[in-house]
């Protein structure tokens, strides 16, 4: 919501108490000190307020900014993971840019939920760099044609893919084995197996028709912040 939506609001609930007999425009002037003009032509919609007029109004009426907002687009912006009260967690399914880039994951980027049993989700190790502890650990991407292709036969077109996103680390999770990734790329994302070449990330994929992409990390960032997760599951539609 934008901060003219905002003072709108706040005009719609002064004129609420005003209405209802409980506040006057002289009133509201000597509790902030503004002039009564001043704050007639904000009524009015002649001029807005500063920023800090605005949290001046809201303190002397003993509101906050939630109390301005639409509860739709509360609920429209919410992360909406549901408990589960049996032996399967709710994971949201989204797109790769969700995946790369929300900590917690808004109700209005969820795709649709899968179930997982917490068992299998509890006996995952975490291998976390950075900071990582307030994201929600677990998110589901379905993967598109090229993407598939390019790590078949491990992916196929369509698959969906479970990522851990508190594993992001170059470290093997299996001795000997390559760990499979969802690397933010391009605003989006793309699953490869990952190198670190100096200030370069290496992409490979599992199928050699495909080619090897090499990426250059910005200044001040590490592997850790291009590494969306660590593809623990893979489901396949037959």
């Amino acid at each position: 919501m934008k901060f003219r939506a905002l003072q709108e609001n706040l005009r719609k609930t002064l004129w609420s108490r005003i209405e209802e007999g409980d506040l006057t425009g002289l009133h509201l002037a000597a509790q902030t000190g503004f002039k009564q003009a001043h704050i007639s032509n904000f009524l009015n919609r002649k001029r807005g307020l500063s920023l800090e007029g605005m949290d001046k109004v809201l303190n002397v009426q003993h509101l906050s900014v939630l109390d301005l907002l639409d509860p739709a687009e509360i609920n429209k912006r919410a992360s909406i993971l549901p408990p589960s009260g049996d032996e399967f967690e709710n994971v949201l399914v989204v797109n790769g840019a969700t995946a790369a880039k929300q900590a917690l994951v808004m109700s209005m980027n969820v795709k649709e939920m899968m179930k997982f049993k917490k068992s299998f989700l509890r006996k995952l190790r975490a291998e976390t760099e950075g900071d990582r502890d307030e994201w929600e650990r677990f998110v589901v991407i379905k993967v598109d044609g090229r993407e598939g292709m390019s790590m078949y036969p491990r992916l196929l077109p369509g698959a969906t893919v479970l990522i851990d996103r508190h594993y992001n680390s170059l470290k093997p999770y299996r001795k000997g084995e390559s760990n499979m990734y969802a690397v933010s790329k391009n605003g989006g994302c793309t699953v490869k197996y990952v190198e670190l070449a100096g200030r370069h990330l290496v992409l490979r994929p599992h199928n050699h028709a495909y080619p090897v992409e090499v990426m250059p990390m910005e200044e001040g960032k590490s592997a850790a912040d291009y590494l969306i997760g660590r593809i623990c599951y893979v489901g396949i539609e037959t």
